[in-house]
């Protein structure tokens, strides 16, 4: 196996005592675990930070097999973790791609829209240029892996678009939230929906 990929960083897991587990996204080949060498170094670790954009290697003698993975970093999102709610919001979306996703299946529309929600964090990083957004993805993966709600369900925003109050993005991720816990975040992936606890508690602080 030799694969070659610009990726966005998911999840990383410490391996050992200098090497880390990263789990990564591609546009082409999905969603792709990796072991990087030295990955707990001073030099790699910011690379290996949830939403950085890198050009990832993955080396394997066998499909079975762990890849080795190398990275080089295109874009860090570091800055961003120095703000609370983009630093919520971009822990939870990333914890929830890589819990939820299979292995190396493609899923080309989630990782445009993935890409296009960190854009958005970036751009934007008060929480009302996004907070819609992440209700979107949050929908588009439900419906990725087939678990799409039906439309009568939905709020406005959700079903058409356009602008909306605090009252109706709050409504929509209850009901994203909800169909989450239900369909896809059981058992021990359940954990990840702490991630999650943290920004929608965070949100509504913030537009208390």
């Amino acid at each position: 196996m030799h694969l070659r990929a610009e990726a966005l960083i998911l999840a990383i897991r410490h391996h050992g005592e200098h090497g880390a587990i990263v789990r990564a996204l591609t546009a082409e080949h999905g969603l792709q675990p990796g072991y990087v060498r030295g990955g707990r170094s001073r030099h790699i670790r910011p690379i290996l930070q949830p939403a950085n954009l890198v050009l990832g290697e993955w080396r394997a003698r066998t499909e079975d097999q762990l890849a080795g993975l190398t990275v080089e970093l295109i874009r860090s999102r570091a800055p961003l973790f120095a703000e609370p709610l983009p630093a919520a919001a971009l822990e939870w979306i990333t914890a929830l791609t890589a819990t939820a996703l299979p292995e190396a299946q493609p899923y080309p529309r989630l990782h445009a829209a993935l890409d296009g929600m960190i854009g958005a964090i970036e751009a934007a990083p008060a929480a009302r240029g996004w907070a819609v957004a992440l209700a979107r993805y949050e929908l588009l993966l439900l419906a990725e892996l087939g678990y799409g709600l039906e439309p009568d369900r939905l709020p406005e925003i959700l079903r058409t678009g356009g602008e909306a109050g605090w009252a109706d993005i709050l409504a929509a991720l209850r009901i994203t939230g909800e169909a989450l816990e239900s369909d896809i975040l059981t058992d021990r992936r359940a954990e990840t929906l702490a991630a999650r606890a943290r920004l929608v508690d965070r949100l509504k602080r913030a537009v208390a």
